[in-house]
């Protein structure tokens, strides 16, 4: 798979050819999900996140040097880290 960045999407024939490429990530051990079926899709909605806010925001010299260092995405993946810790607060 080529490396579009942390957000790229893919479709379903591209990560079966980039697995016959052996260019698959997924760990061996990684446990299969059971199918949804082909009529799943049929009436899938597609929910859009809400909005961004721009703000500004200090940070620790060394915590944006580590996610710099990770490659592009850094502020994505930030967003990531605060959303699973918001998510893991709301489960108390």
């Amino acid at each position: 798979m080529n490396a579009k960045s942390t957000t790229a999407r893919f479709s379903l024939s591209e990560i079966e050819a980039a697995r016959a490429r052996g260019e698959d990530k997924t760990r061996d051990d990684a446990p299969e999900a059971e199918s949804l079926g082909v009529d799943f899709w049929d009436d899938a909605r597609v929910v859009m996140p809400p909005g961004k806010t721009s703000v500004h925001l200090r940070l620790d010299s060394d915590i944006v040097d580590w996610f710099k260092s990770r490659g592009k995405g850094h502020l994505t993946r930030m967003n990531a880290v605060l959303r699973a810790y918001v998510d893991a607060q709301k489960g108390r």
